[in-house]
Formats: structure tokens, C-alpha cells, sequence
């Protein structure tokens, strides 16, 4: 029998990831971490994308056959999919299945490549809306936390001027927190302080 003054990890995580094994191994390893790394940060902005209506945990499930669909999220095989691609993946029972979204992955794998060459990478140009370093947030209640924020609407217009498709603030904001620009984890979980030991020296 657990001690009564034992720790109880699982009741101090993030109320939003749940039950589900999936989801708390992603709560509890990937998101808010503070990601430079351009292929993880296109991955995920596909993958934000893709979620557009449904659950986060929807994405979970389908994340490895939408890695394979499309082409393992590279930008550069991505970007050369064309208009049989498309209908052969809207064939797919794995994937999302939305001619939109599909379409906008391949056009963001074009607009993310272009990005990438004029700012020497995507990671600079997206942490340059923070300073370079992850804005640590101290919020106590889910309900305190934002869907979007003056920083988020910012990275939305820029994305859509340099040709990127679903992208509004809410989506931004989203994955400005999965990819750690913004530590939204509860003060209470153990991965708040965890994720801020992980900010970079700048």
C-alpha cells in the first residue's frame, strides 16, 4: 500500500492528456520541450495541421501511418507530392482523410523549404518570436491557459504571408506550446519544472 505522504505524479500531470498511455507519454516526454531541430519542428507543424477539428490524442493514434503517407515528414520529398498523391492518400483508412489538409501539408512543405533558405533554417526564424528562449508560464488551472496569444497571431500572419496554410493563432499557439517556445505546463505538474530546466543559455 502507497504512503499516504508519497507523491502522486499522476494526479499532479496536466489534466489534458488523460488516461491514455499514448497521451501521457507524450505529455510526459515531447510536449512543451523546447525543440530546435527543424525536421521535429515540421513534423509537428503537420501534424498541428492535420488536427484542425479533431482530438489531439486522434493525431496520437494516426502519427506513424501519417509519418508514412507522408513521406516520413520530409519537406523536401514532401513538397514534390502532386495531385495523384493527393487522391491516393485521400484512399488511405490510416490517415486523416481531408483533401485540405493533405493539400496544405504538401503546400507547407514547399513554403517551409523556401522559409528555411532565406532565414538559414526554420528553428531561428520561428524562436526569433520569443527572443530565443521559451517564455515560462506559472499557470495553476487549465482554464487560466490561453488558446492563443498577441505572439501566436504574430507567427500567424507571417506564416500565411510566406504562403503556409492552417495556420491561425489558435493552431500557432498549440504548437508554439508542443514544440516548447511556451512552458504551459500546470506549476503543479512535475513536468513544469522539468521542461524549464531544459531552456537554453542565450
Amino acid at each position: 500500500m502507497k504512503s499516504s505522504t508519497a507523491p502522486n505524479t499522476e494526479a499532479r500531470r496536466c489534466g489534458w492528456c488523460g488516461t491514455d498511455p499514448l497521451y501521457i507519454a507524450y505529455h510526459d516526454s515531447e510536449w512543451g520541450v523546447p525543440s530546435f531541430d527543424d525536421a521535429h519542428l515540421f513534423e509537428m507543424l503537420i501534424l498541428e495541421g492535420q488536427q484542425a477539428g479533431l482530438s489531439w490524442l486522434t493525431i496520437l493514434k494516426k502519427r506513424a501511418a501519417l509519418r508514412e503517407a507522408l513521406a516520413g515528414f520530409d519537406p523536401q520529398r514532401l513538397a514534390r507530392f502532386t495531385a495523384a498523391d493527393i487522391e491516393r492518400l485521400l484512399d488511405n483508412p490510416g490517415i486523416v482523410r481531408n483533401r485540405a489538409k493533405l493539400q496544405a501539408a504538401v503546400t507547407n512543405a514547399r513554403a517551409f523549404l523556401e522559409l528555411a533558405a532565406h532565414e538559414g533554417g526554420f528553428a531561428p526564424f520561428l524562436w526569433s518570436f520569443v527572443e530565443g528562449r521559451p517564455v515560462q508560464n506559472r499557470f495553476r488551472r487549465l482554464v487560466d491557459i490561453p488558446t492563443q496569444t498577441t505572439v501566436s497571431r504574430r507567427l500567424a500572419r507571417a506564416l500565411k504571408q510566406r504562403g503556409f496554410q492552417f495556420v491561425g493563432p489558435t493552431m500557432c499557439y498549440a504548437y508554439m506550446q508542443a514544440v516548447g517556445l511556451v512552458n504551459d505546463h500546470l506549476v503543479s505538474c512535475p513536468r513544469h519544472e522539468e521542461v524549464a530546466s531544459l531552456a537554453p543559455d542565450i
